[in-house]
């Protein structure tokens, strides 16, 4: 036998003898998480600029463009959709007044989620929300 084909062989054998692997199914009574997508802004003041990113969440995580959609999507599960109680982060962010608004408009887990709120600037928006409005 060529090498080659005693190399064919063996790789054949070793997938054979290799357990099947399946990504989780839930148990019974466990419902399937729902699909989320939301639709997050950033505005500066006076609507001077705004930008905005389609954020995908469950059951996998479609990031689309959100450069962080895997943890943003984290973050709203620790929250539990409650934008208003995502993990705060510790930064020391200057009083200068340039204020954000961000606002988040869809559907988390099956709910419909509506949610707006202004910060003074955008230091303090990333330390107050984290990866969710960080695009």
């Amino acid at each position: 036998m060529r090498p080659l084909a005693i190399a064919a062989t063996a790789l054949i054998a070793l997938a054979s003898a290799a357990p099947a692997t399946a990504a989780p199914v839930p148990g019974p009574g466990t419902p399937p998480k729902a699909q989320s997508r939301l639709f997050l802004s950033v505005s500066g003041d006076s609507d001077t600029w705004i930008r905005g990113v389609l954020l995908r969440c469950a059951p996998r995580v479609v990031a689309g463009h959100h450069p962080y959609g895997a943890q943003a999507c984290a973050a709203l599960d620790a929250a539990k959709g409650d934008l208003g109680a995502l993990p705060v982060e510790r930064r020391i962010c200057t009083h200068r007044y340039s204020p954000v608004t961000v606002s988040a408009t869809g559907v988390y887990q099956g709910r419909v989620l509506t949610w707006k709120k202004t910060f003074p600037n955008a230091c303090a928006m990333e330390a107050a929300t984290g990866y969710v409005f960080r695009f």
